[in-house]
């Protein structure tokens, strides 16, 4: 049976759909998903009331309703499913982490990946570190590309708190992949980090010189 809470939202989004926006959003998502057509700010302000009059019991039942929604065919539904997580961090857990692990494998594209990090994966490992080690070395040493990704970008909002040993690991192992995700986010992640210690992203640069252009350009972007 689906989650009754899925047959609700998808009526309330339906009721917000815009064909010419879906349209649009779906060509520049290169055909990938399908869209409802509703704008962000629309979407988030449509979710939080959801969520306010929704009350989600525990993590099973959290779990559940991520994943029907990604399993769905309209990306607004992935988003929803996305910020519901991160909406609902008084219920997470070690269980939270195999959760977390299937989104970034499901319907997978930057947009997904990026935005679970942005809600879920550094705050939860903010709230968990001892989990990190464990983790973030496995997906890092995966042949999944947006895995490996978000490995090295976990840690894009940490500043001081950030583990230069693991992002120096993390990078060096992936520096000769040819992904361009991979490459983006090695230089995303440095570029984040010399907002707090230029100097150090500098001289990480000069040291690696197997890095591609593309990372070290967008690693010293601002240098």
């Amino acid at each position: 049976m689906p989650h009754p809470y899925l047959k609700e939202i998808q009526k309330i989004f339906a009721a917000n759909a815009n064909a010419t926006i879906a349209k649009g959003a779906k060509a520049y998502m290169l055909n990938q998903f399908e869209f409802y057509g509703i704008k962000t700010p629309l979407r988030r302000s449509l979710s939080k009331a959801f969520y306010k009059t929704h009350t989600i019991k525990d993590h099973n039942e959290l779990s559940a309703l991520v994943k029907e929604c990604f399993n769905e065919p309209q990306r607004e539904l992935h988003y929803f499913a996305i910020e519901l997580l991160g909406h609902h961090k008084k219920l997470w857990s070690k269980k939270t982490l195999p959760l977390i692990e299937w989104m970034i494998t499901h319907n997978s594209w930057w947009d997904s990946v990026d935005s679970t990090n942005t809600h879920a994966i550094g705050k939860f490992f903010l709230q968990y570190p001892e989990y990190i080690q464990e983790y973030t070395f496995k997906w890092n040493r995966s042949n999944n590309k947006w895995l490996k990704r978000m490995s090295i970008l976990f840690q894009l909002l940490y500043r001081e708190k950030t583990n230069t040993d693991i992002l120096t690991d993390y990078i060096e192992h992936c520096q000769l992949e040819e992904d361009f995700f991979i490459r983006k986010a090695i230089g995303w992640a440095l570029r984040s980090y010399a907002n707090t210690d230029a100097k150090w992203v500098v001289k990480f640069v000069k040291a690696h010189p197997q890095l591609s252009n593309l990372s070290k350009r967008e690693a010293l972007k601002h240098q």
